[in-house]
């Protein structure tokens, strides 16, 4: 008996950024997620790998209601991320945690601030100076935080995202612009959220990370993910050395026969 359980749920998702502008300002049509099948269980590091423009970035806003698809279903903790109905909206917030790729801080108001702010939006927050001294920036508590160095930003914000004491946590680049120190010390804080129970979803570049974290991952392409499975598991089926050699095999495989071959179906 499968005793899994289900926490988010993608269905044949599709996401389109339709053309805009003329001229030399135009921007083409893209065709960003093209039928996104995606399962992850309570409880797991769930990484997706791809290059520039696979699509990784969509489709963890499509689940976190940041995008909303085009056709398809998305499902987190049983709630529909892009739900017009303010309750479902709310109950799924206070069970998330986002980190983005790119975060921009208010001017002027000091990491301590901020994350008092934070945390007046949950009703059971986590204690943000703890977290703070766990992720190294208790002594920057009285900066300005738009002061604060690229990697400190990038602590930052993971902190800002556990305030939510969340189930889910949704981690974009997790460790760009970190030292290989700092780098090391944030992946033993999120084994170690995962052993007390919370679910991650992870999208990075740097296969080492994913490779050290992740129990499953997804590698995409053109919108499509093309296989599935633990870091192991695929290594060992396509002959690959690692998982950076793997992920070089797959974006220089045909891109047509990825298409076809993705659920097994054409597309």
């Amino acid at each position: 008996m499968n005793t899994k359980e289900s926490v988010i749920n993608a269905e044949h998702v599709v996401k389109t950024y339709r053309a805009r502008g003329h001229g030399r300002l135009a921007r083409p049509e893209v065709r960003a997620l093209r039928g996104v099948r995606l399962n992850i269980n309570r409880g797991e590091i769930f990484g997706i790998i791809g290059e520039n423009g696979a699509g990784k970035s969509t489709l963890s806003e499509c689940l976190t209601g940041i995008q909303k698809p085009d056709s398809g279903t998305v499902s987190v903790l049983g709630c529909n991320p892009v739900s017009t109905s303010p309750s479902e909206r709310k109950k799924l917030l206070s069970k998330i945690g986002v980190q983005l790729q790119t975060t921009h801080f208010p001017e002027k108001i000091r990491v301590q601030e901020l994350c008092s702010l934070y945390e007046r939006f949950y009703d059971k927050p986590a204690d943000s100076g703890a977290l703070l001294a766990q992720f190294g920036l208790a002594e920057k508590k009285r900066m300005i935080a738009d002061s604060l160095s690229g990697g400190q930003k990038q602590r930052l914000a993971v902190v800002l995202a556990l305030i939510a004491n969340p189930e889910v946590l949704f981690l974009d680049e997790l460790t760009t612009g970190l030292d290989p120190k700092a780098r090391h010390a944030v992946w033993d804080i999120i084994k170690s959220l995962q052993l007390g129970g919370m679910t991650i979803l992870l999208t990075s570049h740097f296969m080492d990370e994913v490779e050290y974290l992740c129990t499953r991952i997804a590698v995409m392409k053109q919108g499509l993910i093309c296989a599935e499975g633990t870091p192991a598991a695929l290594i060992a089926e396509y002959h690959a050395k690692n998982l950076e050699e793997l992920f070089l095999k797959y974006m220089d495989a045909d891109s047509e026969k990825t298409q076809l071959n993705a659920f097994g179906d054409e597309v």
